[in-house]
């Protein structure tokens, strides 16, 4: 159990690094927006989802309502709900309720790929070496970047939070250079977020994403449809 853990907090080292860089930005925004150093340090270790953290500090900053959090985190986050189903298949029997209930806390969209990226099946130790490092560096990075905010010159401290944001950039500009679909979806969300943004100025940040997060996917969905034989 113990090799297994250690394991697992070797393949997390690269993912707690890049953790602590993009979290960096992510801690300064937050006592940007009005949070303290340790309220935005517990939003990261008690939620491992950036994109959902940074839409929620938007929404903490506009005094947006529960319902609209719970709404936004929904439509942000429910794509784990689908890796944790894929995720499934690879776990080994030793995985009981409890263990699959632990592990879910920890399932971010890097530690899916390197897990899945893993021949034969999952042991809980792996995971939890996994998580447990990545989710250090996550909190790590907030910390940092909280102090740092605090203390660095207004000029450099909104320069790096714009970190997140970068990492955002990453993720989606690989995928639609290759892909008609992915471009289309982006270009819309992009556009109707601009619309809410400048137009529709009576929508608040919560629901201006869960809209254009919404309408872009089924957009998608109705022009680009996935065949039977790409599925398979």
């Amino acid at each position: 159990m113990k090799s297994d853990f250690l394991h697992g907090m070797s393949h997390g080292i690269p993912i707690a690094l890049g953790y602590l860089s993009v979290s960096f930005g992510f801690g300064i925004t937050a006592v940007r927006s009005g949070l303290s150093v340790f309220e935005a340090s517990a939003i990261s270790a008690l939620n491992l989802t950036s994109a959902g953290q940074a839409a929620g500090i938007d929404i903490i900053a506009s005094g947006g309502t529960i319902l609209e959090m719970i709404l936004v985190q929904i439509t942000i986050n429910i794509r784990y709900s689908l890796m944790a189903l894929s995720l499934s298949q690879k776990l080994d029997k030793k995985f009981t309720t409890g263990h699959r209930l632990l592990a879910s806390y920890g399932i971010t969209d890097e530690i899916f790929a390197l897990c899945s990226a893993q021949s034969g099946y999952i042991v809980p130790a792996y995971m939890y070496g996994m998580i447990l490092i990545s989710a250090i560096g996550w909190v790590s990075g907030t910390f940092l970047g909280g102090y740092a905010g605090q203390l660095l010159p207004e000029s450099i401290s909104s320069a790096m939070g714009i970190l997140l944001y970068g990492m955002f950039l990453a993720i989606i500009i690989p995928p639609s250079r290759k892909q008609k679909s992915v471009l289309c979806v982006v270009i819309t969300s992009a556009v109707l977020s601009v619309i809410c943004k400048y137009l529709v100025k009576f929508i608040s940040s919560g629901f201006s994403v869960i809209i254009c997060a919404v309408i872009s996917a089924v957009l998608g969905a109705l022009l680009f449809p996935v065949k039977e034989e790409e599925q398979e």
